[in-house]
């Protein structure tokens, strides 16, 4: 079984350090906090442009995104979409990540 981590965010604390990743149009993602592997942060960054680009209500981006990862990676994955939330979960190693996309946060573990 994988280790766990508890990893709390907020959705409103957007200027504070971010680490940049690459999208192919549009904003850039902002990366907030991450516990995962480079390939999988920019895999993650990827399918929630795609979902960005397809989807415009915050629900519908969070369940592409979670279909994605639960299809690519197996269950369970949870995803957490839109602009003024805080949350604390726990996630296993290497399965975590926060980041904006614009004005938007996105937030993804597996536990």
């Amino acid at each position: 079984m994988a280790e766990k981590h508890d990893a709390p965010t907020s959705s409103s604390d957007a200027a504070s350090g971010p680490k940049e990743g690459g999208i192919a149009s549009g904003p850039k993602a902002i990366i907030k906090n991450v516990d995962m592997t480079e390939e999988m942060q920019q895999e993650s960054v990827d399918i929630a442009s795609a979902a960005l680009e397809k989807y415009n209500i915050e629900k519908d981006i969070a369940a592409q995104i979670k279909k994605e990862f639960d299809r690519k990676h197996g269950p369970t994955w949870h995803v957490v979409v839109g602009k003024n939330f805080g949350s604390y979960v726990t996630h296993e190693t290497k399965h975590f990540i926060y980041f904006y996309v614009g004005s938007l946060a996105i937030l993804i573990w597996k536990s």
